[in-house]
């Protein structure tokens, strides 16, 4: 369990290494995304990558991020891009374990400090955490974060929640439930 102090460290932790990644420009590779003629979608996108790097602890360009939405809740995948690429995987999943733990715990500080903005739906979700379930699950390039309710109003945050990292996280992932595959999700999604 994270003690205030120890969430607070390590908040100004991430904030020091993110005022230090800010002002580098970050591409994520693959196609540029529709918005890319935008200067101010352009510096937006860029932070995100930036800030995602650092309070995540692995390179967006060496992972695939995908967000899925399923009738009861959705799902957050991420996996290593190369098979051999075990330092990104072993950073994924120490990160997805740790996300469970704190959503699980109503602490939404981690997209806070990555999209530089309350994340929609995270204040229901974090209010509704005692009817919301977080499962973290190994998978071969990663791991994933299951989330579940049967509540309506915190299905309707988690759907929230979920769009808003599609969009600016620019992944292409539909934005529709569906039924997640037990073995995760393949293809598309965004190289971040």
């Amino acid at each position: 369990m994270t003690t205030p102090r120890a969430a607070g460290a390590a908040i100004l932790a991430v904030a020091a290494v993110l005022s230090l990644t800010a002002a580098s420009p970050v591409r994520a590779s693959g196609p540029e995304p529709a918005d890319h003629a935008c200067p101010m979608m352009d510096s937006r996108a860029a932070g995100v990558d930036g800030r995602g790097d650092a309070a995540m602890g692995f390179d967006h360009a060496k992972t695939t991020h995908h967000f899925s939405l399923a009738p009861d809740g959705g799902a957050i995948q991420v996996g290593a891009n190369s098979p051999d690429d075990t330092a990104s995987r072993d950073m994924i999943r120490t990160h997805l374990r740790h996300v469970a733990t704190m959503f699980g715990n109503g602490d939404f500080a981690i997209p806070m400090l990555v999209h530089a903005q309350d994340p929609p739906g995270a204040a229901v979700m974090a209010r509704l955490k005692g009817k919301i379930s977080y499962e973290y699950q190994e998978t071969e390039g990663g791991g994933r974060v299951r989330i579940r309710t049967a509540d309506p109003e915190a299905l309707g945050a988690i759907h929230e929640f979920l769009e808003f990292q599609i969009r600016d996280h620019r992944t292409g992932d539909p934005i529709a439930p569906s039924s997640p595959s037990p073995q995760g999700r393949s293809g598309g999604g965004r190289r971040l």
